[in-house]
């Protein structure tokens, strides 16, 4: 038995806690921890009503940890998010007010509906783990993780986060319907009297406490890989930047960050070694919004996951 293993037992009773009130989206959640534990943030893309918020806040009291959720909106300004020095009067001085980045995992509710300025000071911050107003540097909190939310098919009034910031997400998270059966299971989640804003009263309890989680990302890092994986991920990475569909293909960061999403990976399977298929089974989030398509590729209908896919089956697994 491996380190890892009795772990993963109780990370497996997480998910399954989260997945009693986010049902029908397990590889969404098993996603949204992977970046959590690697020390990333995620792009969730998907409709209204696929329970993104709900996942996040879910999430964050299985882990006890702080959730805030803005709310993206044209007017919305950077001091909005990193927070503002007030005049005291009474004392005559500036007090720091903090905004509300100030938190454990934060939703960042639609972010391509804030102009370019403000997409950039929360990027800066999911960068930086820090954010500096007036001079003053003030560190984040040790576990600040972002959920960023995007939706696919409504591009009125929106300012779509460039190629070099998307590249600052460690994942990107696709957030589809649920099948069938977990959706009509919601409608007995809620004749069965659960309400969405009071987990409190759903059963939700915390799994891992916030000093736990430090020590889950400590355990992450200590994942072994060894150099054949290492070869296999530079090649999947390099590929794609051979590929005629792709105009743009991914860049060492990306590498980087399959690397890392690996890690986290295993550990959720229970391991302390990443094996290819660890590596395959992230290549899709981590690479899907780091490839850019052809103007002709994208009439033809050719999605990124579609041409990832043939890429990664071209290409021979390591044994």
């Amino acid at each position: 038995m491996t380190e890892a293993q009795p772990l993963h037992s109780r990370i497996e009773v997480l998910l399954e806690r989260v997945g009693r009130v986010v049902i029908g989206q397990d590889d969404v959640l098993r996603h949204m921890l992977v970046a959590l534990l690697a020390g990333g943030h995620a792009l969730l893309e998907g409709v209204p009503g696929t329970a993104k918020t709900l996942a996040v806040r879910a999430l964050a009291r299985t882990l006890d940890l702080r959730f805030g959720r803005i709310q993206f909106t044209p007017d919305l300004m950077p001091s909005d998010l990193v927070g503002v020095s007030v005049l005291n009067r009474t004392e005559g001085t500036f007090q720091y007010r903090q905004g509300p980045v100030f938190t454990d995992l934060l939703l960042a509710d639609e972010i391509n509906r804030a102009p370019a300025k403000t997409q950039s000071a929360l990027l800066e911050a999911m960068e930086e783990r820090h954010v500096t107003v007036d001079g003053t540097t003030r560190p984040l909190p040790a576990p600040f993780t972002v959920y960023a939310t995007q939706n696919p098919v409504e591009y009125e009034g929106t300012y779509p986060l460039p190629e070099a910031q998307l590249d600052r997400f460690l994942l990107k998270i696709d957030v589809g319907y649920p099948a069938e059966a977990a959706e009509r299971a919601v409608l007995d989640l809620y004749a069965d009297g659960f309400d969405a804003q009071d987990l409190a009263e759903s059963g939700l309890v915390p799994v891992f406490s916030g000093a736990e989680l430090g020590e889950l990302r400590v355990r992450t890092a200590a994942v072994h890989v060894e150099p054949r994986i290492r070869d296999y991920i530079t090649q999947i990475v390099r590929v794609t930047r051979a590929e005629p569909v792709f105009s743009l293909g991914a860049s060492p960061r990306a590498g980087v960050a399959l690397f890392l999403a690996a890690r986290a990976e295993a550990l959720l399977n229970g391991r302390d070694f990443v094996t290819p298929d660890d590596v395959k089974a992230l290549s899709f989030p981590v690479l899907r919004h780091r490839v850019l398509l052809t103007p002709e590729a994208e009439v033809e209908g050719i999605a990124p996951d579609d041409r990832l896919r043939s890429l990664l089956e071209s290409l021979e697994a390591p044994r």
